[in-house]
């Protein structure tokens, strides 16, 4: 515990090192004022300990969820990625299906299974297809759907974690935005 109150602490100093002069709520994009005139240091230190706090009693925590929703970014790509293989070859296995078909129906129909068996890989190519297209469009619609819920859920995450950092700073006497 003692080592995560440190890091949050080293979070909270001014980004002084990079240029930046940026306190942990601001690489939130979260905007705080001090209401009674606290010095930077102790807005760094209420900052930390309201970030902790937080983190705590939401169980979300912006530096892990940020991680999260590139992890999410990547396996959309991937379910896209296998969406648009969702159906490939449907027209060859339509094709052997509508020629053993085709096949059998010449045979009985006319004693010319080659004929048959022609004329049903055609039907089966073109319906295989379409039942292909169908099952590729099904999938992307899927994969878009589970991808965009995974969003929504890091998005309210990450607003019930600035809700609280929020009460937790306000209780401290300071503005704050976001």
């Amino acid at each position: 515990m003692r080592t995560i109150a440190v890091t949050i602490a080293c979070l909270a100093l001014p980004l002084v090192a990079a240029g930046q002069n940026q306190t942990l709520a601001s690489t939130m994009e979260v905007y705080v004022f001090p209401k009674e005139g606290q010095d930077a240091a102790q807005q760094s230190k209420d900052e930390a300990e309201c970030y902790e706090w937080a983190a705590g009693n939401t169980g979300a925590d912006p530096f892990n969820i940020a991680d999260q929703q590139q992890a999410d970014q990547q396996q959309a790509q991937a379910e896209q990625q296998a969406a648009k293989q969702a159906g490939s070859g449907s027209a060859a296995r339509g094709a052997v299906r509508g020629a053993a078909a085709g096949a059998l129906i010449g045979e009985i129909a006319n004693d010319d299974a080659s004929e048959g068996a022609a004329w049903g890989a055609a039907a089966g190519a073109i319906r295989g297809r379409r039942q292909g297209r169908e099952a590729q469009q099904q999938a992307q619609q899927q994969a878009a759907a589970q991808a965009e819920q995974r969003e929504e859920a890091t998005e309210q995450q990450l607003t019930n974690f600035k809700n609280a950092f929020s009460v937790c700073l306000e209780a401290k006497n300071y503005m704050v935005k976001y």
